[in-house]
């Protein structure tokens, strides 16, 4: 009986490492034609062009033949609007007009993203209402050294009066 288990084990020993081994010879043909794929759909991604998205050039923007507009910010702190801007997904361009004085941005966009810009445009002029209106108000510290200074040069009566009340 112990003789027959035996042997019944090394038959199944010997038919799983064949099994094993066609098995092995598989995957690796598997693995090399997987490998082959991914190499031919890496170079045919170098092959085509990608559409740039977000901040971009001029000329870029003008290449994508989607119709160009543009806005005029006087502003010099536009990288508020950056930030805004990618926040809506609005593929843009600026320019710096240096021609005035103050320099002018010129910001264009596609026709397309006309409704994000100007909502993105609305969101950055709300911010900039608000930070003047925030400028406007005195800081809390520079209230507090003139409530200082007051109390400094107030002169206060410090006689001790010795007075019952009755």
């Amino acid at each position: 009986m112990q003789e027959e288990v035996e042997n019944r084990t090394l038959t199944l020993v010997v038919s799983g490492t064949k099994f094993t081994g066609r098995l092995m010879k598989a995957a690796i043909t598997k693995y090399l034609a997987h490998r082959k794929e991914k190499k031919l759909q890496k170079q045919k991604s170098r092959d085509t062009t990608v559409i740039p998205h977000g901040k971009q050039t001029v000329k870029q923007l003008i290449g994508q033949n989607q119709g160009v507009s543009n806005i005029e910010i006087t502003d010099p702190s536009i990288k508020e609007f950056e930030k805004i801007a990618r926040k809506y997904g609005v593929d843009y361009a600026v320019k710096k007009d240096r021609s005035s004085s103050p320099p002018k941005y010129l910001i264009f966009f596609k026709g397309r993203d006309a409704d994000a810009l100007t909502a993105a445009f609305t969101e950055y002029t709300g911010k900039k209402v608000k930070k003047a209106e925030k400028s406007e108000r005195p800081s809390v510290l520079a209230k507090l050294s003139q409530f200082k200074e007051m109390v400094k040069n107030a002169v206060v009566d410090r006689t001790k009066r010795k007075e019952l009340e009755r």
